[in-house]
């Protein structure tokens, strides 16, 4: 995997798309929070369009979800990242597929509603085991980050390589990412449990869920935005001269 000249990586033999991962999930994030939102305020409700956007999400995160998680190891050098991205990105994507087939089914009832917001949590409610579990293996993927010192770059790629002689740097920033996004799956339950029973007021709980869902969505998005550059970077300081 390297020379006296720096390292070489064999890119035939590691496959990567965590740059598509992170993009699609931050979106499908975001979405999920403002379509909670526009539920609760009954504005800007649009049952076929969230089908459309969750349903576009969900064949990104699927079928690289998917991929990665049966092709093992998928990164001969990182295997890791067959669970630490893999699974979780497909649970995810099936996770927005269900939701946009829902919603789409339910478009009509959903529109009619005088409190679709009690409607949609009365139904979406029932996905909860999943949702604690995936919860609690995000969580236990952000320990296992800061415990093992995953996900520090290289120094040969661009910017994010300043930090290679502080791998905590990457990996308490990355874990942080998992970790969060398991707490706030394991809160989304509750509050549509909450919703589910009609109540209305906005507590303590909601706001943060909300904070959660949007802003680790919008982190994500710009994360996985961002690393279009670095990866394609680190390709071309890698490649075999």
């Amino acid at each position: 995997m390297s020379q006296d000249s720096g390292l070489i990586i064999d890119w035939v033999n590691m496959p990567t798309y965590n740059t598509i991962m992170a993009l699609a999930t931050g979106a499908t994030l975001m979405s999920l929070a403002k379509i909670g939102q526009q539920l609760y305020k009954k504005e800007q409700i649009n049952p076929l369009g969230w089908s459309l956007n969750l349903g576009v999400l969900s064949v990104l995160l699927f079928t690289t979800g998917l991929h990665m998680t049966l092709t093992w190891p998928l990164a001969k050098y990182f295997p890791f990242d067959n669970i630490v991205f893999g699974e979780p990105t497909l649970a995810i994507g099936v996770l927005a597929l269900g939701l946009s087939f829902y919603f789409y089914k339910a478009k009509t009832s959903i529109l009619s509603s005088t409190t679709p917001f009690k409607e949609v949590a009365r139904v979406v409610w029932h996905l909860k085991y999943l949702l604690y579990g995936l919860g609690l293996s995000l969580i236990a993927i952000g320990i296992a980050g800061v415990t093992y010192q995953l996900f520090a770059a290289p120094p040969e790629e661009p910017i994010t390589g300043q930090f290679a002689d502080y791998p905590m740097v990457e990996a308490t920033f990355i874990s942080l990412l998992w970790a969060l996004t398991g707490v706030a799956s394991i809160l989304v339950p509750s509050v549509l449990h909450y919703f589910a029973l009609g109540k209305t007021a906005i507590t303590n709980k909601l706001k943060l869920t909300f904070a959660l869902l949007y802003g680790l969505g919008v982190i994500f998005l710009l994360f996985g935005a961002f690393n279009y550059f670095t990866h394609i970077g680190l390709i071309v300081n890698t490649m075999a001269k």
